[in-house]
């Protein structure tokens, strides 16, 4: 006879991974416990075993359940008929407003990930490589004649924006919606101004690459 599903359990998974995820943050992976997680939980180690198997299985999830949605809310926007400017605006902008109190999922991604077997680590970068195609469309909208041509310069680009949009979390972590909305639009003037400098002929000149 199958398990029943209690009507709590999407509440109970949402609050082990979150909690999970701040554990996870505050000791780093290879130090945190599945006790220590139940303990800060509230719930028994058995509970949180019935859930997930493994630490690992844990953290593939809070990572799978953060950026499919991030990808997600992303993708949702209505872009299409706005001027390139807008839709860098836009997308910036969520991202950042997707950021807010995420903190901890955003800061276990660079450790975690590398811990996961092949498949997970793919489904993964499956969702990051989505957002950075979608900015790289974006940057090249704005800028067809510079970055068209030019894979490693368009790359750069959209590595230094995702750049500027990570580092956030680190020193304005408690910003609030407004904050987030007038840091999107300086970031996005620092991209199309930067951008404007790069040279059509010979970008490559500019940056380095």
């Amino acid at each position: 006879m199958a398990r029943t599903i209690a009507k709590d359990h999407d509440d109970k998974r949402v609050h082990i991974l979150t909690r999970a995820a701040a554990v996870f943050a505050e000791q780093g992976f290879a130090r945190a416990s599945m006790s220590e997680i139940a303990k800060d939980c509230g719930i028994s180690k058995a509970t949180i075993y019935h859930y997930y198997e493994s630490k690992n299985a844990l953290l593939f999830d809070i990572l799978d359940t953060y950026l499919s949605a991030l990808r997600d809310r992303i993708f949702s926007l209505s872009l299409n008929g706005l001027p390139p400017r807008e839709r860098l605006r836009r997308v910036i902008a969520e991202c950042l407003l997707a950021y807010e109190g995420m903190d901890n999922e955003h800061k276990i991604q660079t450790e975690g990930i590398p811990l996961l077997d092949h498949k997970q680590r793919e489904t993964l970068r499956g969702y990051q490589r989505d957002m950075v195609k979608l900015m790289g469309d974006i940057l090249t909208s704005t800028a067809p004649q510079t970055f068209r041509n030019n894979s490693k310069v368009l790359r750069s680009t959209v590595m230094s924006v995702f750049g500027m949009i990570n580092w956030f979390y680190m020193w304005n972590s408690n910003a609030d919606s407004d904050e987030r909305r007038a840091y999107a639009e300086l970031v996005t003037t620092l991209t199309i101004n930067g951008i404007g400098g790069l040279s059509a002929n010979n970008p490559g000149s500019v940056t380095g690459v």
